[in-house]
């Protein structure tokens, strides 16, 4: 997929995240929040199976917060799904 595509999918990123000996590539998203009534964070569902949100609007300090916080949810949500 070309870099082009992504942006416009809002994909601004991927966390890899290592849960036992699997790394799982979780996707971050980027959307003008109050626009699309949801909220940043962690989530599963829908097309892409699950991915981290942020607020497009926001500083990059504070999407990297909100991406470090969304990390701890989504580490915890793998692990019980992939581990148990």
């Amino acid at each position: 997929m070309r870099a082009n595509e992504q942006q416009e999918k809002g994909i601004v990123g991927h966390i890899a995240l290592k849960i036992a000996s699997r790394v799982m590539s979780v996707p971050v998203k980027a959307a003008p929040l109050d626009e699309v009534g949801l909220c940043e964070g962690f989530f599963e569902g829908g097309p892409d199976g699950y991915g981290i949100l942020v607020d497009s609007r926001d500083s990059e300090s504070k999407q990297r917060a909100a991406v470090e916080r969304a990390t701890v949810t989504a580490t915890k949500f793998l692990s019980r799904r992939f581990l148990n």
